[in-house]
C-alpha cells in the first residue's frame, strides 16, 4: 500500500531507553579498525580499558533500534541507506546510560518505480544529566515507495569537492573479517555475513556494513586531522556510493578549507567510489 505521508511525518518515537559499556565501546573500535597496530598508544585509548576514549561515529550504532520505520506504512525490506550525518553535540562517555527520540523529517517522492528517499533524524541524550551527545540525520532510499503523491524536492543538498588535487590522502586497509567483527556492534544482517545470502542479493560475497565502512573513514579523519582526538570532530556526513568488500584497500582522499575536511573514499582495484560528498567538520 501506498505510504501515508502526513502519518509519517507525525509518527515519532521518544524516550526510548538504551546503554552501553566500555567492552561495547572497544568492539566498535575493533570493528572500525582502531588497533591494527597495536604499538600506537594513540589508539591503544580506543581499545584498552585504562583512559578508553569513545569513537565519535559510534553513535550511529549506540541507539541501535530506536526507529519504527516499518509502522509508518513504507517497506522495510526494500530499504537501504543513501546517507549518514553526524553532529556531535558532546565528546561520547566509553560508557553510558541513553535516551533515544526518532522522526521522520521528510519523504521526497521519485515517482512510480523510481523510490522514495526518507529523511529521518536520532536524537541522543545522556540518560544521567539529559546532556545532548549527537544528532543523527539519515536519508534511506525506499525502492518500493515511490509514486504516493508527496513532494518531488526536499533532499539534502549534496556537499561539493574541491576541483583541485587532494591535501591528503590516506590508505584504509579493510581486514577480510571485517564485517564479522563490526556486526558485533548490532547489525546481524547475513548479507554481511552468509555468502548465500549475499548471492541472493547480487554480490559475490559478503559485503561489509555502510556504516562500517563509514566508521573506518571516520577513523582516518580522527587520525590524521584530529590527533586522536574525539572532542576535536564536531561533524561528520557522507554519502553511500558503492559496496566495499571484506580485503578491499580504500583510498581516501581529503581536502581542507579551514574547518572543513572534504573526502572521497575509493576503491581503486574496482574503480569504485564508494562514499561520496563527505564533509567533516572539526574543532
Amino acid at each position: 500500500m501506498p505510504i501515508d505521508y502526513e502519518k509519517a511525518l507525525n509518527f515519532r518515537v521518544e524516550g526510548r531507553k538504551f546503554s552501553y559499556s566500555p567492552r561495547d565501546t572497544i568492539i566498535y573500535a575493533l570493528g572500525v579498525g582502531f588497533g591494527s597496530d597495536p604499538t600506537n598508544e594513540a589508539e591503544l585509548r580506543f581499545v584498552y580499558e585504562e583512559n578508553l576514549l569513545a569513537a565519535p561515529s559510534m553513535a550511529t550504532v549506540i541507539a541501535w533500534g530506536a526507529d519504527e520505520i516499518e509502522k509508518t506504512g513504507i517497506d522495510f525490506s526494500m530499504l537501504v541507506a543513501g546517507e549518514q550525518r553526524l553532529e556531535m553535540h558532546a565528546t561520547l562517555p566509553p560508557a553510558a546510560d541513553i535516551v533515544a527520540s526518532w522522526s521522520i523529517k521528510e519523504i521526497v517522492d521519485k515517482g512510480p518505480g523510481k523510490g522514495a528517499l526518507i529523511i529521518h533524524e536520532y536524537e541522543i541524550v545522556d540518560a544521567s544529566d539529559g546532556q545532548r551527545l549527537a544528532t543523527l540525520g539519515r536519508t534511506s532510499f525506499a525502492r518500493a515507495d515511490g509514486g504516493f503523491g508527496g513532494p518531488s524536492e526536499g533532499a539534502p543538498q549534496p556537499h561539493a569537492i574541491p576541483g583541485r588535487s587532494p591535501d591528503l590522502e590516506i590508505q584504509i586497509r579493510v581486514l577480510p573479517q571485517q564485517a564479522l567483527i563490526y556486526r558485533l556492534s548490532g547489525d546481524a544482517n547475513p548479507l554481511h555475513v552468509d555468502p548465500a545470502v549475499a548471492r541472493k542479493a547480487g554480490f559475490e560475497r559478503p559485503i561489509l556494513h555502510g556504516l562500517g565502512t563509514y566508521g573506518m573513514v571516520g577513523r582516518a579523519i580522527l587520525k590524521s586531522w584530529c590527533d586522536h582526538d574525539p572532542s576535536r570532530l564536531k561533524n561528520f556526513d557522507a554519502r553511500f556510493s558503492a559496496p566495499v568488500l571484506p580485503g578491499d584497500e580504500i583510498t581516501l582522499a581529503t581536502w581542507r578549507d579551514g574547518e572543513v575536511i572534504s573526502f572521497e573514499a575509493r576503491v581503486a582495484e574496482r574503480n569504485a567510489i564508494v562514499l561520496r560528498n563527505g564533509r567533516a567538520v572539526i574543532r
